[in-house]
């Protein structure tokens, strides 16, 4: 299956992991993370993987310095829910709710997370949708 272009590739990913994790981060450092030890090559690969999520628009790169420093401009919670609602366009017709079903039936779930599903749903039942947009 082909990938969208605005779609993630696992390498790009453990970078985008690095830069949630770490905060504003150099190439260098982030190599340091992801490849520990490594020389020239790994430095390379970490720069071309950024280019591409710059280009992506999923991360901000500061120019102002000798030393680029790089950003995440796409949140993880953000990349989930896109990863979530492409999922459930492919697989269940747009609607969220037999993931959703799986997901809770295949795992159980602590009394912490069951109260904060309950929450969500309360908040939900009471914000008004938006227009257009699928339940």
């Amino acid at each position: 299956m082909a990938r969208s272009y605005r779609d993630i590739t696992d390498a790009e990913l453990a970078v985008m992991q690095v830069l949630w994790e770490r905060g504003e981060s150099s190439i260098r450092q982030i190599c340091h993370v992801l490849y520990p030890g490594g020389g020239p090559s790994q430095y390379a690969t970490v720069q071309k993987l950024l280019e591409r999520l710059e280009a992506k628009d999923f991360v901000y790169r500061d120019r102002t310095q000798q030393v680029h420093l790089f950003r995440p401009a796409l949140g993880r919670e953000e990349l989930i829910g896109r990863r979530l609602r492409s999922l459930a366009e492919q697989l269940c017709g747009g609607s969220l709710t037999p993931l959703l079903t799986h997901l809770v039936k295949t795992k159980a779930l602590t009394p912490q997370e069951r109260a904060e599903l309950r929450a969500l749903i309360e908040q939900s039942e009471n914000t008004p949708r938006r227009r257009g947009s699928k339940g």
